[in-house]
């Protein structure tokens, strides 16, 4: 791996790797698990497939941890074309990690509560279950928060594919658009709970395609050459 085409797809690899865990925990899981505004259908379908759902704590951990590794192989192709950028973007991306770490105590608690533990029986099913749906929005909005910086690490990484002369310019532009577009779909949601998540997945829509795009780009293509430093 240490030609700069062979780096690259590297680079595109553990992107895809990362890729796969992030999908089924934020996409596939929640489909099949949560019944929106039914906590006792929801809490039934988690107890019916505990595995599932514990697999899905997992691959959240495990997605923010390889995506570390992802962002250091972005940082050592194109910190030629600007260290300050390249650092910012680790930065970003490295914050995020924390929250989506501690996030994950939300669904663990939604598994204590579904065990049944002694302690626990001062509540009813129902209460129980309400509880469920409650530490099951806590961990949507602590995706939420984590998403601002999803989106904040994409600008400067815009920057360097834009600047760098060995990739497509358009790749930089979709990037840092996709980068206001996580920013607007938090920003959004947080600000008008009851109608923000209508518009949440059209929102981040251009940062996927972005992210796609520059994944199969990598993965396919590499980097032909070194990037140089930009001129200023």
């Amino acid at each position: 791996m240490n030609s700069i085409p062979n780096k690259g797809r590297f680079a595109g690899l553990l992107y895809l790797l990362t890729a796969i865990p992030n999908v089924f925990y934020l996409i596939y899981l929640p489909s099949v698990l949560i019944v929106p505004g039914d906590a006792t259908a929801t809490a039934g379908r988690i107890m019916a497939s505990e595995s599932l759902f514990r697999m899905g704590i997992v691959s959240e951990l495990a997605g923010a941890t390889i995506f570390i590794f992802v962002v250091l192989a972005l940082q050592d192709l194109l910190k030629g074309v600007n260290k300050k950028y390249a650092s910012l973007m680790v930065t970003f991306f490295v914050i995020s990690v924390p929250i989506s770490c501690v996030n994950v105590l939300n669904q663990i608690a939604v598994l204590r509560l579904l065990r049944g533990d002694s302690f626990l029986s001062v509540f009813d099913q129902r209460q129980l279950d309400a509880l469920v749906m409650v530490f099951l929005n806590l961990h949507g909005y602590g995706t939420i928060v984590a998403q601002i910086f999803w989106g904040l690490w994409l600008f400067p990484f815009g920057v360097l594919v834009f600047k760098s002369g060995v990739l497509p310019r358009i790749l930089g532009v979709l990037l840092i658009i996709g980068c206001f577009g996580y920013i607007a779909a938090s920003v959004t949601v947080l600000l008008f709970p009851a109608s923000g998540h209508m518009v949440h997945e059209l929102l981040i829509a251009p940062g996927g395609v972005a992210e796609l795009s520059i994944l199969l780009w990598l993965l396919i293509k590499g980097i032909q050459a070194r990037p140089q430093a930009a001129a200023a």
